[in-house]
């Protein structure tokens, strides 16, 4: 099961996000959970970098299953979109392949 863990602050503005695990929906090279999840996750990360001016820590492990982020300041309204749809498709995911995909929510400040 792949688990994604969106960090939040108390004022509920996003501090980072965690993925970790393998799907187990197919075998490597044919499982299309954990390309959806891999894609929604690598291009919301090239996004970021991209098209705003927030700046993160990245980190990835492709054998552990692991992407994770974790940003230096409070993030701008662009990267708080760009999460959002993350979430969202992340969200839409878990529901059509129940089982293979965790999605949360947790407080954590930096």
């Amino acid at each position: 099961m792949i688990k994604v863990i969106f960090y939040k602050d108390s004022d509920d503005c996003y501090t980072g996000f965690q993925l970790k695990g393998h799907a187990g929906f197919a075998a490597y090279g044919k499982d299309i959970v954990c390309a959806g999840v891999s894609v929604l996750a690598i291009n919301t990360v090239n996004s970021i970098e991209a098209l705003t001016e927030d700046r993160f820590r990245y980190q990835a492990d492709e054998k552990k299953g692991l992407i994770e982020v974790r940003f230096f300041s409070k993030v701008s309204k662009e990267t708080t979109l760009l999460l959002d749809s993350f979430w969202l498709g992340l969200n839409g995911i878990q529901e059509e392949h129940t089982g293979y995909l965790s999605v949360k929510i947790r407080r954590w400040k930096p």
